[in-house]
């Protein structure tokens, strides 16, 4: 249900009042298809929304947990980040939402071949497929607590974290080379920060974010 004020929308069995009108609407039209073209629109911002992606990957309104992934694809198939901020948008509206670090998790890691060489293939907890390479490079950091914190561009400026398991894995594939610890994968190195390298023999074991 949909009010034409957009005070008042529904969808799978969930009421999201103040959305702006026609969101959701776009949304589900989109289901099913390729990502939206989100890069080119420049719609008018109309504000912030009380949805927010926890540090874990799941999305939350106004606090409520939303449990169905089916939605949660559709919300992030119009997903964007643009300066400052990340963003739902369509041709006509666009939304703030928080994002506390980083949209999506990479739950799945394999190896495999491509005509670059050996390259690290990962599954995201939304079911994205990302070939770390030129097109969808990783970024090397490490947290706070000196854990080891791997990311990998899904589109746009959209990251995926890896899950502890997986960052453990990318910490023993961590080559030591003159340019520094690397991460190597279709032809490509992603080093890991002069000031990030591990101590003490060995890749950066026992440091997982």
């Amino acid at each position: 249900m949909v009010e034409a004020n957009g005070c008042t929308q529904e969808i799978a069995g969930m009421s999201l009042p103040a959305l702006p009108p026609h969101f959701l609407e776009f949304a589900e039209a989109n289901a099913g298809r390729k990502v939206p073209p989100v890069e080119k629109w420049n719609p008018a911002y109309c504000g912030e929304i009380d949805m927010r992606i926890a540090a874990d990957g799941r999305w939350f309104y106004q606090g409520g947990p939303i449990n169905r992934l089916p939605l949660v694809k559709l919300f992030a198939s119009i997903l964007r980040k643009d300066a400052g901020r990340h963003v739902l948008v369509t041709p006509v509206e666009r939304v703030g939402i928080r994002v506390d670090d980083a949209p999506f998790i990479a739950v799945e890691m394999e190896e495999s071949r491509t005509p670059e060489g050996p390259a690290l293939v990962f599954r995201t907890n939304l079911d994205e497929i990302v070939v770390a390479g030129a097109e969808h490079p990783m970024c090397l950091t490490l947290a706070a607590d000196g854990g080891f914190k791997p990311y990998i561009r899904v589109r746009g400026d959209l990251w995926a974290l890896a899950t502890r398991r997986i960052a453990q894995e990318l910490a023993e594939r961590l080559e030591e080379t003159d340019k520094g610890f690397v991460l190597r994968s279709a032809g490509v190195d992603f080093a890991l920060p002069p000031e990030n390298a591990p101590s003490g023999p060995g890749p950066a074991k026992d440091r997982h974010g």
